[in-house]
């Protein structure tokens, strides 16, 4: 099977954090795991973000961002480009959730889900999860309910 992999799934690969091993053994199952433009944009903007407050090294930092480039060249990892059509497809998914409400960048994942033609997502993300539920799409949370 092929899921979509959000930020809040992708950075537990990489630091350790309570549920970094359930979502190691849910990938371990998968037959592709799909991470997008937008989810490497934002790893790598909350991964400065902790480097410049000062939670990371420089030395860290580097070495979290090499460990982003050979995670992604991996099995089952595919990188997947989205096109600009992925924001119209976001404004229309919101325009349409009368009950969910997300963040930006999560409506954004889940444009990118309906763009890419898949029908599951791997997040922590209540909101996120709720709204992708609520547009038809599985949703896998490692580790939580």
């Amino acid at each position: 099977m092929t899921v979509y992999l959000d930020t809040s799934c992708l950075l537990k690969l990489m630091l350790l954090e309570p549920e970094s091993e359930p979502v190691r053994r849910a990938i371990a199952t998968e037959n592709e795991v799909v991470v997008s433009t937008l989810t490497c944009l934002e790893a790598e903007v909350t991964l400065k973000g902790e480097y410049r407050g000062g939670r990371l090294s420089t030395r860290q930092w580097a070495a979290y961002r090499r460990k982003l480039r050979e995670l992604l060249a991996l099995a089952p990892f595919r990188f997947a480009t989205l096109a600009g059509g992925v924001f119209e497809t976001a404004i229309r998914q919101n325009r349409q959730a009368a009950k969910t409400h997300c963040r930006s960048l999560d409506r954004l994942h889940l444009a990118a889900i309906e763009e890419l033609g898949l029908q599951r997502l791997m997040t922590h993300d209540e909101d996120q999860a709720a709204a992708a539920r609520a547009l038809g799409y599985v949703v896998d949370r490692p580790g939580r309910r």
